[in-house]
Order: C-alpha cells, then sequence, then structure tokens
C-alpha cells in the first residue's frame, strides 16, 4: 500500500514520450522554491484552503493524499499504455521524494515492467544507497535532481546535505544507468556562475555522462498553492525565468560535453 497525492496522464516533461507520472507524498527536503509543498508531508492530511469567489473569501479543509494498492494502480496505469506504447513513453514515479515509500515504488515497478512499461524515477537523490540500488535493477531511466554544489548552501535552501546526494549520484552512474540531470535555475540560488561551474566540474567526474542534462527555468505557478494551503512563499514576487534566458547557460554545459537541454 502506498499514499500518493496525484496522478497525471499525458505528462510529457516526466521522461521520454507520452507517460504517465504517480506523484508519492513525503519528501525529506525542505526546498525554499518547492513546486509541490503539499507533498512534503508523508501522511495523509487535511491542509486548510482558502479560495476567493470576487471579494469573498472561504475557508474549508482539503484531503491531500490518499493510499493506494500497486493493483489499483496497475489498474489506472493500463488504461494510458497505448499512449505510453505508441510514443515511446511510459511511467514516472515522482514526489515528493519516491524513495521514502520503497517497498511501494519497487513493487510498482515491477509491476510495470512485467506489462512492458517504460519506468522512470525522479528522485532528489537523498536516500539510503541500498534503497536506490534495489530501485535501480527495475529503473530505465533516472530524473535526478541536483540543485545546490556548496553543501552548506544546500543546506540553507534544501533543509539537508549534498553529500549523500552526489554519492548517490557516483553510484548510479558507475552502474551505467541512463540518467537525466535536472536542475532547477531559480535566480540567486542554482542559477550563479559559480554555482554553475562546480556541477559542470562535477559532472565531468562521473563515470558515464548524463543521458541529458535538463535546465529547468523556475516558474510561479505554484504560487496559489501557497496561498491555498496557507503557506509562507518565499519566493514571492520573484519573476518566472524565461527560456531564451537560459540560452546561454546551456550553451556552457554543451561546450562542456553534454547533451543539454531547457526543459525536460
Amino acid at each position: 500500500m502506498g499514499i500518493i497525492f496525484d496522478i497525471k496522464r499525458f505528462a510529457v516533461h516526466d521522461g521520454p514520450g507520452i507517460r504517465t507520472t504517480v506523484f508519492l507524498k513525503g519528501c525529506p527536503l525542505r526546498c525554499a522554491w518547492c513546486h509541490n509543498p503539499e507533498s512534503i508531508s508523508a501522511a495523509i492530511c487535511e491542509v486548510p484552503k482558502t479560495v476567493r469567489i470576487g471579494d469573498k473569501i472561504f475557508s474549508e479543509n482539503e484531503t491531500v493524499g490518499r493510499e493506494i494498492t500497486v493493483k489499483e494502480l496497475m489498474r489506472e496505469l493500463e488504461k494510458e499504455k497505448i499512449f505510453m506504447d505508441e510514443s515511446g513513453g511510459g511511467v514516472t514515479f515522482s514526489g515528493g521524494e519516491p524513495s521514502m515509500q520503497p517497498e511501494f515504488l519497487n513493487e510498482a515497478l515491477q509491476a510495470c515492467k512485467n506489462v512492458g512499461m517504460h519506468t522512470a524515477v525522479d528522485t532528489s537523490g537523498y536516500a539510503k544507497w541500498e534503497i536506490l540500488e534495489k530501485a535501480a535493477g527495475l529503473t530505465d531511466l533516472f530524473l535526478y535532481d541536483l540543485k545546490i554544489m556548496d553543501d552548506k548552501k544546500h543546506q540553507e535552501f534544501t533543509g539537508v546535505s549534498n553529500m549523500v546526494i552526489l554519492e548517490n549520484l557516483r553510484k548510479l552512474s558507475a552502474m551505467g544507468k541512463h540518467i537525466q540531470v535536472r536542475i532547477p535555475c531559480v535566480p540567486n540560488i542554482t542559477l550563479t556562475d559559480e554555482n554553475i561551474a562546480q556541477t559542470i566540474d562535477f559532472l565531468k567526474t562521473l563515470a558515464y555522462k548524463p543521458t541529458e542534462v535538463n535546465l529547468l527555468p523556475y516558474h510561479n505557478t505554484a504560487a496559489h498553492k501557497y496561498e491555498r494551503f496557507g503557506i509562507k512563499n518565499q519566493f514571492e514576487g520573484t519573476k518566472t525565468v524565461l527560456k531564451q534566458e537560459l540560452e546561454e547557460l546551456r550553451m556552457l554545459f554543451v561546450n562542456a560535453g553534454f547533451n543539454a537541454q531547457i526543459g525536460g
């Protein structure tokens, strides 16, 4: 039994082809720019929600999360299999942090593999190596977040050290796994000359190059979630980073020998 908070169909930014993305609840990180703040708690919870209609504001509780068995999940996923097969897509497990529910994740990955579905795991990499190693045997592609290289700054803006994250990425690369490294481009935090240079230098040390480096422009589309759930938004007023603003950055990765794309 797992706890999820959403299933997104026809996803095109969570791996190749048309995919179904399953969002698991629970995350050990507290990223200041988090776009899924409702995913942080591992438990099903009641979250205060405010709704504005004209000049009136209404308050109510919203249930975030639901229990689901792998069998129930597969019934939902198999409805989309024709789109996956025709487009070269599959299933992506995201969150939150999917490795926080390792038994459910591995059972679901195995069930997907049994019916020929391409599998991807979107992870922060902040997990015990034994958990990622076991999932690796059932995963076709890792979407691996790489945020801040300086450990002190990583702790400041995510709440955890990056040492485990970097070491796990080294180990997955040494296994020869297909990895798309995803870098959230957050103004003045990850999007600095120093952090980008350090990131490129680190990626050069991996046993195998990432399949792709995805530069993910910061956007403020999650602002309504913070408002709805009554959560303080540390990035209120921060402007969305436009894709064209990242072309020069993309070329830095390309010139360093990486296949880099804006978005992903």
